[in-house]
């Protein structure tokens, strides 16, 4: 995943009818989007909290910016269970996919508004300037190093090795002023690390009563030594 300065929008042209649509343009996101290719354009949609934006096995026809709010993608197995693959925040590219179709279901967390970036211009682009290819190349790499590292988390952390590596991410990320407001609630954090409900609050408790994290509520938590927790990741 990179930011949005990395990739641009596509163009117009053959984009899906949607209600809540409108043109993005420099005036919305910066000029800084169209440095590399100022004539392409794209459009931004609004999904409320829960609503799909695409579906596993869907055509896999655009590639997604998170411009304000929050997305999983995920995978529902054959026996109910949800394995969350990632956690896509504002800025964060998602959707782009080796083969034709979507691979995963990603559904906003909240109430998110996105940016549709048609895959066939974005490649077209790619093809016609170095600065796409790189950042195309940038978010592949990205993508690898992310499913990678999940791979290790799931098969070989603890829970509370799991948790604490989720917050630090979650840290870096997201912390405004000191202050970590996370989007997603506490099943949605127990299907990204494979740990139930009850596991990641036990965990979550287990950290406040060692003084290492304060919560001002379910989804607001301080970090207050990152160092201990650092260590406590690995």
């Amino acid at each position: 995943m990179f930011s949005r300065n990395e990739l641009l929008a596509p163009s117009n042209a053959d984009l899906p009818s949607l209600s809540s649509s409108r043109t993005v343009g420099s005036a919305h996101f910066g000029s800084s989007l169209f440095n590399l290719h100022p004539a392409l354009l794209g459009t931004i949609h609004t999904y409320d909290k829960g609503e799909e934006i695409y579906g596993d096995d869907e055509p896999a026809n655009y590639v997604y910016e998170v411009v304000s709010g929050a997305v999983r993608t995920c995978k529902l197995l054959d026996d109910g269970r949800r394995q969350i693959g990632a956690f896509h925040l504002p800025g964060d590219i998602f959707g782009l996919e080796l083969d034709s179709t979507h691979r995963m279901t990603a559904d906003a967390v909240v109430d998110t508004t996105v940016r549709l970036v048609r895959r066939r211009s974005l490649e077209a682009a790619a093809l016609s300037d170095i600065g796409v290819a790189n950042a195309l190349r940038t978010l592949t790499s990205r993508d690898l190093r992310h499913a990678e590292d999940h791979m290790i988390l799931l098969g070989r952390k603890t829970a509370l090795e799991r948790v604490v590596t989720f917050l630090l991410e979650m840290d870096r990320r997201l912390a405004v002023a000191g202050m970590l407001e996370l989007p997603m609630c506490r099943r949605d954090i127990g299907d990204y690390l494979g740990l139930t409900l009850e596991t990641v609050s036990r965990v979550i408790s287990v950290l406040h009563a060692k003084g290492v994290l304060g919560l001002s509520s379910a989804r607001q938590i301080v970090l207050r030594n990152r160092q201990l927790l650092s260590g406590m990741s690995v």
